[in-house]
């Protein structure tokens, strides 16, 4: 009697406008964010979001993200700008849908080179001298990264060509800076927080520049996710739009919670994770203009193969924004 009287109220519920089972079940979305200061807030969206059961997983770089993301592993990612147009250039389904935290980036040298900080005329003195030694100054990154863009990006803009004057080193997981610095490895790095940070508060390299001066500016963080899972899962990806929105906001007004989550997640000190946030901008648009020029300055770094302007400003969807915030896209980056 009892599996009849529950199988009598479905249908009810169908009748009544109800709709079917799915749509009345909670939305669920596996998240995936990177392992950075401005990335590890998102952990905090599974307890943000309404109606929306959310699976947030970590990851040591926007590339594994952004891979989980096109394999169908995950179905909504924190990346960058810069995944962005790669994934595009690669003809990956990606679509843009909140901005998030900005900034995150800094080029610290070694203390032999006693670069004077800010000092880009004392840089290209040591470029050239290294490169005409034939022992090209060694400056690295994780190939990919923000980072790696934001430093050839303002490399190039002061005419050090980051593909033929400097010998570029590949560290794919930034928690390995530090030491690649310290062991003498490296001349320069152009790393993420917190551990940049990390890096100056231990002594093992001093800060030369924020790489900001070229096309992406200080644009960091996007929120992506494919067309597919907006067709099947609209309310999970607006519930989570949503909570990044509500989070920047409360960010914006107390860092306390942002300090707590990059101790907790990375095991540095609450210290290293203050100073972290001296260079972090929370900020959910999608900024349109200089996504079109951070393609351009791609293309002319050889880091994508094809002009995707186009493609870029079309996977664009503000609307769950616009939802979230109550503006129109033009008040959103549009």
């Amino acid at each position: 009697m009892r599996t009849g009287l529950r199988l009598g109220l479905v249908a009810m519920v169908a009748m009544l406008g109800g709709g079917d089972l799915a749509s009345a079940q909670t939305a669920k979305i596996k998240l995936g964010y990177a392992k950075c200061a401005h990335c590890l807030p998102m952990s905090l969206i599974p307890g943000m979001t309404k109606g929306v059961e959310v699976e947030a997983t970590g990851f040591n770089s926007g590339n594994d993200v952004l891979t989980a993301l096109v394999s169908k592993s995950i179905d909504v990612a924190q990346v960058t700008y810069l995944h962005y147009i790669t994934a595009l250039d690669k003809g990956f389904d990606v679509v843009a849908v909140s901005g998030q935290i900005n900034g995150g980036s800094e080029c610290l040298s070694s203390a032999k080179l006693n670069l004077p900080p800010e000092d880009w005329a004392a840089f290209k003195a040591t470029v050239a001298k290294a490169k005409s030694d034939g022992q090209p100054l060694k400056v690295a990154a994780s190939r990919g990264n923000a980072q790696d863009i934001h430093m050839r990006g303002a490399f190039l803009k002061q005419s050090v060509d980051p593909n033929k004057d400097i010998q570029f080193i590949n560290i794919p997981n930034p928690s390995d800076h530090l030491a690649a610095l310290q062991r003498g490895e490296v001349d320069m790095i152009c790393s993420v927080e917190p551990f940049a940070s990390q890096i100056r508060l231990a002594g093992a390299g001093k800060h030369f520049v924020l790489p900001y001066d070229q096309a992406a500016g200080n644009l960091t963080n996007l929120i992506v996710t494919r067309s597919d899972v907006i067709a099947g899962q609209r309310a999970g990806v607006q519930g989570v739009v949503s909570a990044v929105v509500e989070l920047d906001n409360k960010l914006i007004a107390d860092k306390g919670p942002w300090i707590e989550v990059i101790n907790k997640l990375t095991g540095l000190d609450k210290n290293v994770a203050t100073e972290a946030l001296n260079n972090a901008s929370p900020d959910p648009a999608i900024h349109r203009a200089q996504t079109l020029a951070i393609a351009a300055m791609m293309r002319d770094l050889k880091y994508i193969s094809k002009d995707v302007s186009a493609e870029a400003e079309k996977n664009m969807d503000y609307s769950f924004l616009e939802q979230a915030t109550g503006k129109a896209r033009n008040d959103l980056g549009y």
